[in-house]
C-alpha cells in the first residue's frame, strides 16, 4: 500500500495536542509521533491514504493556526520511512555509514526519503528535533557507492531549502560507531 506522512510542527506544546487530537479525530489516520521536541516546540506526525493525511493535516492546520512553524504533506512514503522514525526496523549493517544533518524536522523527511529512494541503502534512524536543538539529521547503511549516491538524493533535497547542515560518507566505519546507532 502507498503510503502518506503528514506533519505539522508547532511553537507550543498545549497547542500541539489540541493539533493532534484533531487530526486524529477528523480522518482515518494512524498516529506516528505526537510529542514535544527541541527548543521547546511539538510535532504531531499521522500517516495513511493520501485523502485521510490531506483532511487530517488541513484540520491541524486550522486548530494550529498562527502557532505552525511547518507543514509536511509525503505521498508515495518509502517504506523504510516510519520504522527508522520510530526506531522500528530490523537492520543490516553494510560497509559504510551515511549521514545528513538539517535544520529542521521536515527537511530531514523528505532528504531521507530522497535518499531511500535513489539507492540500494538502509535507513537506520532519523532523528526529528529531540535532544538535538530543533535540528534533525538521519543515519543509513549500505556498500559505500550506494551510500554516496544516497548522501547526494538527500543533500540536494535540502540544499534547496538552505537547510542542509552537514553531510558525511564514511567508508568501514568502527565497529563501535556501528554498535552505538539505532
Amino acid at each position: 500500500m502507498i503510503r502518506t506522512l503528514g506533519l505539522i510542527e508547532l511553537n507550543s506544546i498545549a497547542r500541539g495536542y489540541e493539533v493532534a487530537d484533531a487530526m486524529l479525530k477528523s480522518a482515518n489516520v494512524e498516529l506516528v509521533k505526537a510529542h514535544s521536541i527541541c527548543p521547546g516546540k511539538f510535532i504531531a506526525m499521522v500517516s495513511g491514504d493520501v485523502g485521510a493525511v490531506n483532511a487530517s493535516v488541513e484540520a491541524g492546520l486550522e486548530i494550529g493556526k498562527e502557532f505552525v512553524v511547518d507543514e509536511l504533506i509525503l505521498p508515495n512514503l518509502h517504506p523504510g520511512i516510519i520504522p527508522a522514525i520510530t526506531g522500528t526496523g530490523e537492520i543490516g549493517y553494510g560497509d559504510s555509514l551515511g549521514v545528513l544533518e538539517f535544520f529542521a524536522v521536515a527537511s530531514g523527511i523528505v532528504a531521507a526519503d530522497k535518499a531511500a529512494k535513489a539507492a540500494d541503502v538502509e535507513l537506520i534512524e532519523i532523528r526529528l528535533g529531540f535532544a538535538v536543538g530543533g535540528k534533525s539529521f538521519l543515519t543509513l547503511t549500505g556498500d559505500v557507492s550506494a551510500v554516496n549516491a544516497a548522501i547526494e538524493a538527500g543533500a540536494d533535497a535540502a540544499m534547496e531549502s538552505g537547510l542542509l547542515v552537514n553531510k558525511a560518507v564514511i567508508p568501514r566505519p568502527h565497529q563501535g560507531i556501528m554498535d552505538s546507532l539505532g
